[in-house]
Parts: C-alpha cells; sequence; structure tokens
C-alpha cells in the first residue's frame, strides 16, 4: 500500500477501520516476508514523506486533509506532524482544531466569513479558501443563539449539529447582559450536572475537593461593552473589548503568545478556590477599540477603509485596533487586529490576526448580531 493509497483510506474510513485497513494489507504479505508497518518508518523518512505531504498545493485547503489524515494513523505519525506544522502566527494556516485557540498571524488577517440563518438563529464561521466572497470556504465554528428572559447566550462549537454545553464539541459561549451592552466572553467547558461531577471529603483535612473527573469550569477571556448613546445622535457604534487572557505587551514586536493550548497559562477559573488564582495576570490586558470612521461629505456617510472586504454599508461594520496604537501612532499606521463587516443580506466577513484567536474573534463578532437601541 502506497502513501497516496493510505491517504485515500484515511480521509473515507474513522481511524480504527484504516488501522484495520492497514494490518489488513500488510497480512496480505508472502508468507516469508514480516508485516510490515507503517509507524516502524525511519523518521528521518517518514519526515521527509510527511514534509512533502504538508507542502502539498501549497499547504491551502482542502488538499490540506492529508495532513491531519497523517497525524491519526498513530502516536509517531502525529508527534512529527506536530513538529512540522507550524502554528497559526508563522504559517497563516489552520490545520488542526487547536489553531482555533491560538493567536493568527503577525504580518497579515486570516480570511473568514460568516453565514447568519434567521429561520434557526445560527451562525457559521467558514475559512476563506480564495479571494472571492462567494466560495463555499471551509468550515471552522458554529454558534447558536439562545434568548432567555434577562440575558442573551451565544453558545460556540465545533459542530453545527451538536450545540450542547456537555459535548466535547463545546468551545465557550457569549453572554449579554439585559440591555445588551456587555457581553463577556467564556472559554471551557462549564462545571455538569451530572453525576460524574461530585464532591469528594479529603481525609488530610476537612476541605471538599472536586472529583478530578469534572471540568474545573469556564474562563473568562474577554470583556465587550458598547458605548450608550443617550442623547439619540445618528452615528457608527462604539465599542471596547478588555481581552483578559491577553496581555498588553504582546503588541511589542518581540513579545511571544504563550505557545500553551487555550491560552490557560493566563487564565483564571470563576470558581477557582486554589492558590493558583495568585499568577494572575501581571501585564495590563490588551484593550481593543473600534477604529473611529470618517464622514464621507460626498456620499453623505461613514466611511471605512476595508480593502474591497466590505460591500454593504452597515452599523454592524467596525474594525479594532489597540488602545495603546491609537495613543502612540497616527491613524495611517494603526494595525488593524479585527475587521468585521456586510457583504449579504446574511453574510459578513471576518478577517483577525495576531494576537486574537479566531474563537475570540468570532465571539466579538456575534455581539456585533444583537440589537442595541440604546446604543445606535
Amino acid at each position: 500500500m502506497t502513501i497516496r493509497s493510505l491517504i485515500q483510506e484515511m480521509r473515507s474510513r474513522p481511524h480504527r477501520v484504516v488501522h484495520e485497513a492497514v494490518a489488513a494489507s500488510s497480512s496480505t504479505t508472502s508468507p516469508g516476508s514480516e508485516p510490515f508497518r507503517w509507524s516502524e518508518l525511519p523518521d528521518e523518512l517518514l519526515r521527509e514523506i510527511l514534509i512533502r505531504v504538508e507542502s502539498a498545493d501549497g499547504g491551502e485547503w482542502p488538499s490540506r486533509r492529508s495532513v491531519v489524515a497523517c497525524a491519526g494513523v498513530c502516536r509517531v505519525w502525529r508527534m512529527i506532524v506536530k513538529e512540522i506544522v507550524a502554528v497559526p502566527e508563522v504559517s497563516s494556516k489552520l490545520t488542526f482544531p487547536i489553531s482555533l485557540k491560538q493567536p493568527g498571524p503577525r504580518g497579515s488577517l486570516v480570511q473568514c466569513f460568516i453565514k447568519r440563518n434567521r429561520n434557526t438563529q445560527s451562525y457559521h464561521l467558514y475559512l476563506g479558501l480564495t479571494n472571492s466572497l462567494t466560495d463555499n470556504g471551509k468550515f471552522l465554528l458554529a454558534a447558536c443563539k439562545l434568548k432567555r428572559a434577562t440575558c442573551t447566550d451565544y453558545i460556540i462549537s465545533l459542530r453545527s449539529d451538536d450545540m450542547s454545553r456537555r459535548s466535547n464539541a463545546y468551545l465557550g459561549r457569549v453572554r449579554s447582559n439585559f440591555i445588551g451592552t456587555k457581553f463577556t466572553v467564556f472559554e471551557g467547558n462549564l462545571m455538569p450536572q451530572n453525576r460524574s461531577s461530585k464532591m469528594v471529603k479529603s481525609r488530610s483535612s476537612n476541605l471538599m475537593k472536586v472529583s478530578p473527573r469534572a471540568p474545573s469550569g469556564s474562563y473568562p477571556v474577554a470583556h465587550i461593552s458598547y458605548e450608550l448613546n443617550v442623547l439619540g445622535s445618528r452615528g457608527p457604534r462604539r465599542m471596547r473589548c478588555i481581552m483578559d487572557t491577553v496581555p498588553m505587551s504582546l503588541m511589542d514586536p518581540r513579545g511571544a503568545a504563550s505557545t500553551t493550548p487555550f491560552f490557560r497559562s493566563h487564565s483564571k477559573p470563576i470558581r477557582s478556590n486554589s492558590a493558583s488564582s495568585s499568577n494572575s495576570l501581571r501585564d495590563p490586558p490588551l484593550v481593543l477599540s473600534n477604529k473611529t470612521p470618517r464622514w464621507h461629505e460626498q456620499l453623505r456617510c461613514w466611511c471605512l477603509n476595508f480593502h474591497g472586504r466590505v460591500t454593504v454599508a452597515s452599523v454592524k461594520n467596525f474594525q479594532l485596533v489597540s488602545v495603546s496604537d491609537r495613543e502612540t501612532e497616527q491613524a495611517t499606521s494603526e494595525r488593524i487586529i479585527l475587521q468585521f463587516g456586510k457583504v449579504g443580506k446574511d453574510m459578513f466577513t471576518m478577517d483577525y490576526g495576531y494576537p486574537i484567536s479566531a474563537f475570540q474573534a468570532f465571539a466579538i463578532c456575534l455581539s456585533s448580531f444583537e440589537t442595541r437601541i440604546a446604543c445606535e
């Protein structure tokens, strides 16, 4: 069995079935020869093969599915693939689901788009495969709007058909206040109300400890606020985002984002009773603010330069820049970290870059869909 046929098998079947197929193909060898195993390839040869697979067709989707398939062969293949595939900050490519929680590229923006379904109150995030605004894209994330009596929740999941907060596909949620002017982005699983999460009493002390089988709770990663428009003056919205888990020092060109998944080295759980709460964020958090649009006298409207990525005027359109950049640099040199705009009735573009992740960018854009009469 060749490497090409193995990759095709892995694309069409689950990983367990693939392993059985590889074992069956190796058992059909001649009686005098030993069965061949793909996991026993020399490391130098295997690395060279995987490097060529990773760089095929420029390393873009949909051919990048081969890289994901190779990572599911065995542990040896998976470790080598993890060494070869660079993080989005360096490669500007989204390969594995963990890439959605890692910072975007420094020198460019990852071009995505969001499709809204008004009937089901759902939102789907896709990765743009071409420069066209009409391509199908690669599915990344899905969100579902849940309207409650006192707030609104947006559940974010890796799967469009599974929005349960007890599912492994659950990534986080966005919760608004009663009037829809303040939002909190939570990341991670919530404490489940099932039998697996039980309190265990320690014999050495009278403290109650949570069973290790239960998740440690959800993590607030961002706070989004929209300025109230008390006087009712017409104009663009004014928003402000405080990224609790992203320090301001990352905006330094020499700064480096955390390489640990989910930024949990800087996160603080809501229900944490341990001494680890003292390891809070020392540096001030990154603060993002929307770029002030300019009034166009001939068009008689507020305008922002989206470089062709936005084609429909809407109050939801915005560009976020760092507050430190606005205070120290001129408006022409502001580096856009996130931009969101309308291109159709239910189609929106979302472009993000370092130091925020695709999950954080998607959560911020979801807050823009909420209707706020007091802010407009």
